[in-house]
């Protein structure tokens, strides 16, 4: 029909583990083709070197660096992935296990094959992977870490208290302090985490050297009121370390909150000297910005991993 506006999707990434047949960086989004349905892409995330991509039918594709056998979903850690079951909500994961992230018996130091997270015998319904160490929340509202990665901060900020046993066990240990309430959602920064709960509580634990946990001491858990309407709102908070520009802020302050009102559009901002901000530059970018060669698309989804960034989008013309 003449004049009648036709959508199609397409899939953007930039930076490296881009599965675009090259390991050279790019500082400037470039259609990811090579075999990608981007119409059925569900879900995508990154890791430090490595890409995940979850279609519609439940398949899982992988790109990207595979030398301890990192090879499938949800979230990716710096050198490893855990994976989350849609039907059973079973845990599945692989790659390294150097400091009992993926869960699994301690005398496995790698797997190339997904390893099933036996410990875990109830329904999980999200999963996290830090740089070292992995969260599960549970259908009971139950929160689980494995990963001894955040003990040598927490045994030199507590000490001379002992560090709690979910920081230093190498089989999922649950997290204390949940009694009351039910998680929903957990995520993992590299040497912290975070849970949100069912009435859009925050709840965070783990370093605090660079003021992520928003508060003055030095590694606790902690609680923060971002009701679910402000979220919702499309409003965007930022807190934690700035060295890179990386919470879109022009000053050190420890948090701030952004309105970004173009809906749709991709904004980008922090650490950019291999170009994954997308911007064609390799500055680092202190504010959100738009990315200039996205202009006309509309976002669908995005992801990102340590040094690299994804984006599904949908194109219309006419």
């Amino acid at each position: 029909m003449e004049g009648a506006q036709l959508s199609k999707c397409v899939l953007y990434t930039w930076v490296r583990q881009l599965g675009q047949g090259h390991t050279e960086d790019q500082a400037e989004p470039r259609r990811a083709d090579g075999g990608l349905q981007a119409e059925q892409i569900r879900c995508m995330t990154g890791g430090g070197g490595h890409s995940a991509v979850i279609t519609e039918s439940g398949d899982l594709l992988m790109c990207g660096q595979n030398h301890k056998g990192q090879v499938q979903q949800v979230s990716c850690g710096w050198d490893f992935s855990v994976i989350l079951t849609g039907d059973d909500g079973q845990v599945l994961a692989c790659g390294s296990n150097a400091f009992g992230q993926l869960g699994v018996s301690p005398r496995i130091t790698h797997s190339a094959e997904l390893l099933h997270v036996k410990t875990l015998n109830e329904p999980v319904t999200s999963v996290a992977a830090g740089l070292r160490h992995t969260l599960a929340s549970t259908a009971s509202g139950c929160v689980y870490q494995c990963g001894t990665g955040l003990s040598s901060h927490a045994k030199r900020m507590l000490n001379p208290q002992p560090v709690p046993a979910h920081l230093s066990s190498k089989e999922p240990c649950i997290v204390p302090g949940f009694d009351h309430v039910t998680s929903q959602k957990v995520v993992a920064g590299s040497t912290h985490s975070i849970c949100l709960t069912v009435k859009g509580d925050v709840f965070l634990w783990g370093s605090n050297k660079h003021g992520q946990l928003v508060s003055e001491s030095l590694f606790l858990r902690l609680w923060i009121d971002l009701s679910a309407g402000r979220i919702l709102s499309g409003r965007v908070f930022t807190w934690g370390r700035a060295n890179y520009g990386q919470l879109g802020q022009t000053n050190l302050s420890t948090e701030k909150e952004y309105d970004i009102a173009t809906r749709g559009r991709i904004f980008s901002w922090g650490w950019n000297e291999h170009g994954m901000c997308g911007d064609g530059s390799l500055c680092d970018v202190t504010h959100p910005r738009p990315i200039p060669h996205l202009r006309d698309p509309t976002a669908l989804l995005i992801g990102c991993g340590s040094g690299h960034s994804m984006a599904l989008c949908s194109l219309k013309s006419k």
